[in-house]
This record gives C-alpha cells, sequence and structure tokens, in this order.
C-alpha cells in the first residue's frame, strides 16, 4: 500500500529544472531562456548542446563547429558563470546518441570515442556532472520506432541489447573516472554501473504505454479499455516498487496532444516515423490541452521515495504540430512552473 504524501512537504523538497531546449526556439538567445527560467522559480536547467553552439557561436561572432571542443569550453565557462549569477545549477548535458551499437575499429565507432571525450571536457566546463544518453525513436530504419534500446538510430549499427549494454557500460566508465553519471531512459541493467541512472519521463512512459498516435482514440488498441487500463496501472505499480529511488537521477515533465487525425504507420517525408513525430511537435507542457496519463506516472516515481530534479522538457508545436510562437518568454516559464507544483498536487492526491 502506497504511503501518505504530504503536498506542501514534497514541493519544498523537489527542486524544478528547466530543458533549455523547451523554451523559445534555435533563435532565441540563451542567455535570455536562462533569465526566464530563473525568474519563474526554477532552481536548475538541462542544458541542450544546442544551445551552447549557438551561444557559443554568438559569443565568438562566427560559427562554432559543433566538435569545436576547444571554443565551446570556453563559451560553456561562460554560460556556467551566467547560470551561477541566476542561481541555476546544470543538472545535465543533453541529449548524446549515436554512440552505442557500432561495430569495433570502424570510422563510426571512433568518432562516437571522440565525441564522447569532447562532451567530457564541456561538461567539466560548464560545471555538470551528467551526461543524458538520449534513446531514439524517430528511425527511418524499418520496423525501428519509439522503443529501441540504444540512443542510435542509423544504419549499420547492432540492436543486440549484450553489444548496447557493453558499450553503455564503456561510456560509463569513462564518465566514473572524472566523477560523472550516465541518465539513461531505459532501466538497462545489463550495464550494471554505479553511476548509470534514469532519466524517466512521463511523456515515453505515458505515450508508450497507453497512448498510440495512429489510433483514432489515441490509446493503444488490441485490448480492451478495461485491459490497457489494468496494464498501465500495473506496470505503475512495478515501477513503484521494484525501481530504487537512488537509481532516478530525474523525471522529465511533459505531457501530448491527441492529434487532429490519426497518423499514418508509415514515416512522414522528413524521416520521421508516427511515436518520432508525436514526441518531436506534439508534447506540451502538463495541464495544458494533453490527454496522457501521465499523473498516475508521476504519482508511480513519487510512491518509490524519489525527491529528486522533476525537469520540464516540452516540445509543443501547437495542437496541430505545425509550431507553436511564444512571445512571452516570462509569461510561459511562469505558466510551467505553475503546471509543475499542479502535477505534483494532482498526484499526491491521486491514489497510490
Amino acid at each position: 500500500m502506497a504511503e501518505s504524501l504530504d503536498y506542501e512537504s514534497l514541493i519544498s523538497q523537489i527542486p524544478a529544472s528547466y530543458a533549455t531546449c523547451s523554451i523559445g526556439d534555435s533563435s532565441t538567445p540563451l542567455p535570455d531562456k536562462l533569465h526566464a527560467i530563473a525568474q519563474a522559480g526554477f532552481k536548475g536547467i538541462e542544458l541542450a548542446f544546442p544551445d551552447l553552439v549557438t551561444f557559443a557561436s554568438q559569443h565568438f561572432g562566427n560559427e562554432v563547429k559543433e566538435d569545436d571542443y576547444e571554443r565551446l569550453c570556453q563559451a560553456g565557462g561562460e554560460v556556467r558563470k551566467l547560470c551561477e549569477q541566476l542561481g541555476l545549477k546544470i543538472l545535465m548535458l543533453q541529449p548524446f546518441s549515436n554512440f552505442e551499437g557500432w561495430k569495433p575499429h570502424t570510422k563510426e565507432r571512433e568518432d562516437a570515442m571522440k565525441r564522447a571525450k569532447g562532451w567530457i571536457e564541456v561538461m567539466k566546463a560548464v560545471g555538470t556532472d551528467m551526461l543524458q544518453v538520449e534513446i531514439r525513436r524517430s528511425a527511418s530504419r524499418q520496423n525501428v520506432d519509439f522503443a529501441q534500446v540504444g540512443s542510435s538510430d542509423s544504419e549499420g549499427i547492432t540492436l543486440d541489447k549484450k553489444e548496447l549494454a557493453k558499450d553503455l557500460a564503456e561510456l560509463a566508465d569513462l564518465l566514473s573516472t572524472h566523477g560523472f553519471r550516465l541518465a539513461y531512459e531505459n532501466w538497462f541493467k545489463l550495464a550494471d554501473r554505479p553511476n548509470v541512472g534514469l532519466c524517466l519521463d512521463t511523456f515515453q512512459t505515458a505515450g508508450g504505454e497507453w497512448g498510440d498516435p495512429t489510433t483514432s482514440s489515441g490509446k493503444l488498441e488490441g485490448v480492451s479499455a478495461e485491459e490497457l487500463e489494468r496494464r498501465y496501472a500495473g506496470s505503475l505499480r512495478g515501477l513503484a516498487k521494484t525501481v530504487p529511488k537512488e537509481k532516478i537521477y530525474l523525471l522529465q515533465l511533459s505531457d501530448a496532444y491527441k492529434p487532429p487525425s490519426p497518423f499514418s504507420s508509415e514515416a512522414d517525408e522528413s524521416g520521421l516515423r508516427p511515436r518520432g513525430r508525436w514526441s518531436h511537435d506534439f508534447r506540451p507542457m502538463p495541464f495544458d490541452g494533453g490527454y496522457l496519463p501521465i499523473v498516475a506516472m508521476t504519482r508511480a516515481v513519487l510512491d518509490t521515495g524519489f525527491k529528486g530534479w522533476f525537469s520540464m522538457e516540452i516540445f509543443d508545436g501547437g495542437k496541430d504540430g505545425k509550431g507553436k510562437s511564444v512571445s512571452d518568454l516570462g509569461a510561459y516559464a511562469s505558466k510551467a512552473m505553475d503546471s509543475h507544483k499542479r502535477l505534483v498536487k494532482e498526484a499526491v492526491r491521486s491514489k497510490g
């Protein structure tokens, strides 16, 4: 039986973070994003690597490449100073992908290792100890959609879990020499390293186990509505009972719009498969038009005893996915803080 939870106690203990990729757009200056996030009361950020690259280009007055780690580290030092002035902790650097699964002794494998070492230097410069390894769901590769285990969706990589786990363990070991951690979206025990933990996500869990953008109902079909609810509830009970709270590094918050019409099961013209497209453009903040059962998922995480970082990571292209303009960053960030507080409150009120 789940323990009783107290909202006032929890909201004072759970630190709130905001992903920099989830406010404004690619042209919005990073300092503007940081000021809005801090003024809304958030205490940390997920620093998106593309935001750092853009900031570095603006800082130096010319284009900085993604592999120009020397200048990225210099710019990262400036971001660190600004965050310290604003009272923001850089929770983690994200999203690191396409690392695991390459064949040994290939150029791709060498490039992946070089990139990992470069990102570690950036982590040192910005002052974070956590790297998020992203799970790719947008692959156009045949039969690869949403539930892929690794972070790679490119041709030429293996999907063998043991090989992927071996590579993740190698990355974790590389990070551990610097006292760094690896946040991963799957409970991937095969990696078996003390510095590998979970980056849970309300959208990914509820969207993967309950929702479906290719059906008219917006839910997984093939079973009765009652059976779907039973299975989802059982999965959440399993999460609450079996995942150690210390292995949860953060919980990312977002919901999903039900698409105006069911998506095709085929990849679109950009190569995005339906769930990848859904994830990319149809993810509002909680209580802003979405329909997924994210309150129950949040309650399950709280029932593990976790009181760590809740982080807003949203990709809101509007209900049609065509784009949504945000003219007032401050108001948008404040709305996100209200959403964060309401989610915690609703989770506390729900039956665990």
